[in-house]
């Protein structure tokens, strides 16, 4: 009898880290520093990651702010160890952002308005997922070399 054994290796444990932060400059301030140092400690270059996590941060303040509720950034490692998935949970799930492709640039002197092309341009992919009620995620995928 012939038997034979398939030995597979297994996947590299999801890393994940996740905290709740107050939707102020302060809060802001706070996940762009706690991004770059959890993505440090899992040995993860950070310059994009920490400007994604930013940029997420500053809409959540700006456009997700509803008075005495937390945002919540959560950072993974996902694929084995092939990709980031950085995601702003906020609970203004009644102001979704424009979706990949469809963010126009604003006026040439806008204060505001390049955040998400920001994200767009440094994000492998991104998007907005709503719910459940009354949140909405924005999140975007870094692809990590191995």
């Amino acid at each position: 009898m012939n038997l034979e054994i398939t030995r597979t290796e297994p996947s590299a444990p999801t890393r994940q880290f996740t905290v709740l932060l107050s939707p102020t400059r302060r809060g802001v301030r706070l996940a762009r520093l706690l991004a770059s140092a959890q993505l440090a400690y899992w040995g993860i270059p950070s310059e994009s990651a920490a400007q994604i996590v930013a940029e997420l941060a500053a809409n959540a303040r700006a456009h997700g702010r509803v008075p005495g509720r937390d945002f919540r950034l959560d950072l993974a490692v996902e694929g084995g160890g092939t990709c980031l998935r950085i995601a702003v949970t906020d609970t203004r799930g009644d102001r979704l952002p424009p979706g990949p492709g469809a963010v126009t640039p604003p006026a040439p002197d806008a204060e505001r308005g390049r955040g998400l092309l920001i994200v767009e341009a440094l994000a492998d992919r991104w998007g907005v997922t709503a719910g459940p009620v009354p949140r909405k995620t924005v999140w975007a995928e870094l692809d990590l070399v191995p």
